[in-house]
């Protein structure tokens, strides 16, 4: 009976199986009712005892070599099955252009301008405490913008907020590097407000800083205008109003012809055609000097923008809350955008 066994391992060890039917024809052959192994389980009952030991071994590694041809076959069976799906000569599918958000856009275009006025690009973080984001720049203890309508307090501590402006990004490039000093501060801010059609409690600036000796109002005044006829177009006109910021004085706001022509013209600018896009002024010398800078010597200007509303100007959004919303309907108008 061994030997009858040990030619049962060298056939199942040679044999293949390459289609599911020689497979269940094997299986059959061997592990069915009336198969090999079940007629020899049979015969083994009557095996001496002396010979049960090896005989036994051998009829394991007969159902062992059986199992694993038939694990084998499956595996194959399987790899066949799972072959490929798609048909490979049928035309692909087009790679869908990527787009900037327009925020972004906006953002990169000011930043292109400036840079060419030689303004370098300065960056801060959106978490502040109160002498970068306050008190440097000349807000006294009671001035509203500390009042927790306008700001939002970390963790119910006043000295830590999140950034109301990037102005904190000048105080601190005024305490680090010496005049002459002329940057951007592009950047994302955060003010506790009601959320409308023209305002979010969250959005985006770019503030300007250029200090140096005898700087002038006259040259603040012909920065932006340079900087909006790059933008806006050529016959671009701008107006100064008389304001009042804690950090510049004297202070204006600057505002730009938008025109009066259709409704979204009328519901941006409040019926004037006037739109009021950033604010601007002279660096107060407190500032100056608390930021370790002679104001006897040296003088300087600022302003700052909000580029969600240059952007709704720029493509006629008449809602500030779609920059926000993640509409792909809307996003997908600036696709292929630079």
């Amino acid at each position: 009976m061994l030997e009858i066994i040990e030619k049962h391992i060298a056939t199942v060890a040679s044999t293949t199986l390459d289609s599911p039917e020689a497979a269940e024809n094997f299986r059959i052959h061997y592990l069915g009712k009336k198969g090999i192994l079940q007629a020899l389980f049979a015969d083994f009952k009557s095996i001496p005892g002396d010979q049960k030991r090896a005989v036994g071994q051998s009829l394991n590694e007969l159902k062992t070599a059986v199992e694993a041809a038939l694990a084998g076959a499956q595996t194959v069976s399987s790899s066949k099955k799972k072959g490929p799906t798609e048909d490979y000569s049928r035309p692909g599918y087009a790679t869908l252009p990527g787009a900037h958000h327009p925020i972004s856009l906006v953002r990169n275009e000011i930043v292109s301008i400036f840079e060419r006025m030689g303004f370098a690009v300065a960056q801060g973080p959106e978490m502040e405490d109160d002498w970068h984001n306050f008190s440097a720049l000349n807000f006294p203890p009671e001035h509203p913008a500390r009042d927790m309508q306008d700001t939002f307090f970390l963790a119910k501590d006043p000295d830590w907020a999140l950034r109301t402006h990037t102005s904190s990004v000048q105080v601190r490039t005024m305490e680090t590097q010496k005049p002459p000093i002329r940057i951007i501060a592009p950047g994302r801010v955060f003010r506790n407000e009601a959320i409308s059609s023209r305002s979010h409690c969250v959005f985006h600036q770019v503030e300007g800083l250029y200090i140096d000796k005898n700087v002038s109002f006259a040259d603040l005044k012909q920065t932006l205008l340079a900087f909006a006829q790059a933008f806006f177009g050529e016959k671009t006109e701008i107006r100064l109003r008389p304001s009042y910021f804690p950090f510049t004085e004297p202070s204006a706001e600057m505002d730009i012809w938008w025109g009066l022509e259709n409704e979204v013209d009328y519901r941006m600018t409040k019926g004037t055609g006037w739109l009021e896009i950033m604010g601007c002024g002279m660096v107060d010398p407190a500032v100056l000097e608390s930021c370790g800078i002679d104001p006897n010597e040296y003088s300087g200007y600022a302003f700052g923008m909000g580029i969600e509303r240059i952007a709704m100007q720029r493509f006629q959004i008449p809602d500030i809350r779609a920059f926000y919303e993640n509409d792909l309907r809307f996003l997908r108008n600036f696709q292929g955008a630079p």
